[in-house]
């Protein structure tokens, strides 16, 4: 089933193809330079489309249920952070710097929207809880994931400069607030056009890996790490996505949580966002160093969709003595 699930995945597929083109044919020189503005491009629509997206009412919804979502923030912001710094500073001397830093930068991000609320769906969990929660996490996420990142020590060789800050703001926040102003008069265009927008989000996401992933190609990811580098690299982000999703799991149950809402929580704790990471990297990071930065991340997507079927399927036959839900 996992593996059905691997090979259908549209989004997954498309970040192979960016992944392998960046191998085979990596943009550099004025090349990288014209994709690089491509895609800052489109990460600008992605985000004012995101804001038109998440309505405020379901904004404030989630807001007000804090039972649940105080300690999903807590979770995804403060926890997985702090799990995301220990990894990168027990990573071996095989793993390159700026990967360990990617264990970093990996933990700091928000939760996945489609993939965390799909797989609450399949699992039968509270799926409105899960949609709120996601949208929520992915705002926070946009304020939160860069200042939590240099706090936790994310500087050096990947040091964020002011004018990153300022590319922040104008590429992510400036059009994600338009979006919300706009918001009312835009909700039946984004209601017709809700498939081809979905594909947009593919296409944006797959161009910012394939432009970090081709500046990783042009400074030697393949030389850089070694077959034991790789294995490290592999094998804690493997470790880390089982804590992430056990710690997730055992939070909510501790917290009391129904287990419809338990597995929203561990969805919406245990994921982490390829698309707000990869585009974000790319604005952060220099060339020469987004790729191997984000590598983590994309292991740790591709691992993630890896579990989640079968664990889905799992978490499905669970028994419910409480059939209650709240938002």
């Amino acid at each position: 089933m996992a593996l059905r699930t691997l090979i259908s995945d549209p989004m997954l597929r498309m970040l192979a193809a960016a992944v392998a083109l960046a191998a085979l044919v990596p943009a550099a020189g004025h090349a990288r330079e014209f994709v690089q503005w491509s895609a800052n491009g489109g990460i600008f629509l992605l985000f004012l489309l995101n804001g038109m997206r998440i309505t405020r009412s379901e904004v404030l919804a989630g807001a007000a249920n804090f039972r649940f979502l105080g300690p999903l923030v807590l979770w995804s912001f403060g926890a997985m952070a702090l799990l995301g710094l220990g990894f990168s500073i027990a990573a071996p001397s095989s793993v390159p710097p700026l990967v360990a830093i990617g264990f970093l930068y990996l933990g700091v991000l928000p939760t996945t929207v489609q993939s965390s609320t799909s797989y609450s769906s399949l699992a039968e969990g509270n799926v409105a809880l899960s949609v709120i929660a996601a949208a929520i996490l992915s705002i926070l996420g946009v304020f939160i994931s860069v200042p939590l990142f240099v706090a936790l020590g994310g500087t050096g060789e990947g040091a964020i400069g002011s004018d990153a800050i300022i590319k922040i703001m104008l590429i992510l926040i400036v059009p994600f607030a338009i979006g919300q102003i706009v918001q009312n008069r835009t909700d039946a265009f984004i209601a017709t056009h809700k498939a081809k927008i979905i594909w947009l989000d593919r296409g944006v996401i797959a161009l910012a890996v394939y432009v970090a992933f081709s500046g990783a190609v042009v400074q030697g990811i393949w030389t850089r790490i070694d077959p034991q580098g790789w294995l490290w690299t592999i094998g804690m982000v493997l470790a880390l996505i089982l804590v992430a999703h056990l710690g997730a799991w055992l939070a909510a149950r501790s917290l009391g949580l129904q287990v419809k809402d338990s597995i929203s929580f561990l969805f919406a704790g245990g994921q982490k966002s390829a698309a707000i990471g990869a585009p974000l990297a790319t604005i952060l990071f220099k060339p020469s160093t987004a790729g191997f930065i984000v590598l983590p991340l994309l292991l740790y997507h591709l691992f993630q969709l890896v579990l989640a079927a079968p664990l889905a399927s799992r978490l499905k036959s669970l028994p419910r003595p409480d059939s209650g839900d709240y938002i």
